[in-house]
């Protein structure tokens, strides 16, 4: 039995990694770089079937495993005899090739215009050919937990190699290191679970985390990556440098801007799901953290001496490193500095850069809200150095800072108090409704994927001593979902704006929204009809639909109204399954609740 390797391999929240191809020099370099060819050639099966199953989301099983099995051929030889000419080809490039290199799939699956072009035209065409909404896609095959066990045990390289292609072509964004590390703790729990007497709890159990985990990284992933390939290089460096500034307070400038050289340089490999250069580019980080451990966090030194596997999850679940004693709250250099300006036009970016870290460092209460507080520094400095006595102007900063801060804290105050007063599910219809105004243009699932995830981003941080960066943060990654990755993917005008403006402000900009004007009503299919009674997860899965699909056919009711028919939804399903009868009773209200909301 083959099982899942992850030796060399470590997870690191922050996924702000780049790649270079440069040869190690270090000699810990060069363990580090063993380490993880070695973990790459052990797991170069799971890896196609990740790269494969996100290129090619429609292939099937069988197509995706045929093109894996060609490309472990194409390793073989290759360790064989390094000299072939095929050898020479960067893997991605490989890949793609295979794919195109099929009779009839790219006609197949409608890519056939991605296999004209080459290099990274090519790649650009496969990574836009990409869908987020994978509503296409049949339902996830399920199986009871005694015929998954049996499966398992009659053939497990099968049944995890089937996992990780399902769960990845329904998440085409996902890191591919973030994929196979859920899929080696969906092997563990397999094995743990169908040891249990009661494999049924058991799997649900342990499956809550795992795809909780899935979530939160798909979410920020495909946030930040969305940032970057539409925003540009300098957004993904501030976003950095805020959140390192503020994880390592004690790191000097210096050291933050040679870790972001190989953070931030070639982002793209991870974000256009380059899989083997992406975790190349994770190894080389986190290398480069352990060799500055003592410099960068005393919080962390205790993750070194864990197993490999154990470091990225220590660095994750580590705290805040304190601030250090003797930094004071303001820094004199962009507060009381009278040659600020000049100092600013000898090199902007370096200026910025540095001002945020300043800042970040000092205020690690604020995430995403220092970035906007970078934004509001910049544009009062191009206002008043163009200004007579520009020191006079920039001395209040201090104002614009708490007034940007103060203006946001009361929003955060607001959602906050919606969660207390409303509790989770009328908070999740609050936001169905809201958010299917805005946007009635996404799919019905991604709609109700959304307002489940506002109610858990604000029942996780509105408790918190930090909720203030927590929910800002949270509901950011929520939010930045509706703009998607690739940069084909439209909605309407008003969102379309939001996701292209300054990053720091995209999170008001959405909230600032009124409801779409550009989309007709829609009717989706069997809104209002009803079937036989189900569990009851299944049911407020039927309600949040039927709410969202509501509010797309007539999105001229107000609130009130829209409530008062999710109502009257309930009752019948309350009235209908307790009947002696159900469907019967579901045949005679139905009809009325049907007419009722088309009346209205």
């Amino acid at each position: 039995m083959k099982q899942l390797k992850l030796t060399g391999f470590v997870i690191f929240l922050f996924c702000f990694f780049t790649e270079s191809l440069t040869l190690p020099i270090q000699p810990q370099d060069v363990d580090d770089f063993r380490i993880t060819q070695k973990f790459i050639e052990e797991n170069i099966g799971y890896i196609t079937i990740i790269a494969f199953a996100q290129h090619i989301q429609e292939a099937s099983f069988k197509e995706v495993e045929m093109l894996a099995k060609a490309t472990t051929e194409y390793k073989d030889q290759c360790l064989a005899n390094m000299t072939l000419p095929l050898c020479s080809k960067l893997p991605n490039d490989v890949l793609l090739e295979a794919i195109c290199a099929v009779e009839g799939l790219p006609q197949k699956h409608n890519f056939s215009h991605c296999y004209s072009k080459v290099d990274f035209e090519r790649k650009l065409c496969f990574f836009r050919n990409k869908k987020a909404d994978v509503g296409f896609l049949p339902p996830l095959p399920t199986l009871n937990p005694e015929e998954k066990c049996q499966a398992y045990k009659n053939n497990s390289e099968s049944i995890l190699n089937n996992y990780i292609y399902e769960v990845s072509r329904r998440n085409p964004f996902v890191f591919a290191p973030t994929l196979l590390t859920v899929a080696a703790r969906f092997e563990e729990m397999t094995k743990t679970c169908c040891e249990e007497q009661d494999k049924d709890s058991c799997f649900r159990t342990k499956a809550e985390p795992v795809i909780l985990y899935l979530k939160t990284l798909s979410s920020f992933q495909k946030t930040i990556c969305g940032a970057y390939l539409k925003l540009g290089p300098q957004v993904l460096k501030s976003i950095n440098i805020a959140i390192l500034s503020q994880k390592f307070p004690k790191t000097e400038f210096k050291d933050l801007t040679s870790l972001l050289e190989d953070v931030s340089f070639k982002y793209d490999r991870c974000c256009e799901e380059d899989a083997m250069q992406c975790i190349r580019v994770r190894s080389k980080v986190m290398s480069r953290i352990c060799s500055k451990q003592d410099s960068i966090s005393s919080k962390i030194k205790g993750c070194y001496e864990k197993k490999i596997p154990e470091h990225g999850k220590c660095i994750i679940y580590s705290s805040k490193d304190d601030r250090p004693k003797d930094l004071s709250l303001k820094e004199a250099k962009f507060t009381e500095n009278e040659n600020v300006c000049e100092e600013q036009n000898a090199d902007q970016d370096i200026f910025m850069a540095e001002f945020l870290f300043e800042y970040s460092r000092r205020h690690p209460e604020l995430s995403t809200p220092a970035l906007r507080i970078a934004r509001v520094y910049d544009d009062l400095l191009k206002e008043c150095c163009n200004a007579e006595n520009p020191p006079d102007r920039y001395n209040f900063q201090e104002n614009k800072f708490n007034e940007t801060t103060e203006k946001n804290l009361k929003k955060i105050q607001q959602g906050c108090e919606h969660f207390q007063n409303l509790g989770k599910d009328d908070l999740k219809y609050h936001y169905h409704i809201k958010l299917t105004k805005i946007a009635p243009q996404l799919s019905t699932e991604e709609l109700t994927f959304l307002g489940e995830e506002m109610v858990t981003a604000l029942t996780t941080c509105c408790t918190l001593s930090e909720e203030f960066a927590c929910v800002d943060n949270l509901v950011d990654l929520v939010l930045g979902e509706r703009c998607g990755v690739n940069e084909n993917r439209t909605l309407n005008p008003a969102v379309d704006h939001c996701c292209k403006t300054n990053f720091a402000f995209r999170r008001p900009c959405f909230e600032a929204l009124e409801a779409d004007k550009t989309m007709p009503p829609s009717a989706s299919p069997g809104l209002l009809t009803f079937h036989t009674c189900r569990a009851h997860n299944e049911e407020l899965q039927r309600k949040d639909r039927f709410l969202v699909n509501l509010v797309k056919l007539k999105p001229e009711l107000i609130d009130e109204e829209l409530w008062s028919s999710l109502t009257d939804f309930t009752n019948i399903v309350d009235k209908c399954c307790t009947a002696e009868g159900p469907d019967a009773c579901f045949n005679e209200e139905g009809p009325k609740l049907a007419a009722k909301s088309q009346a209205a």
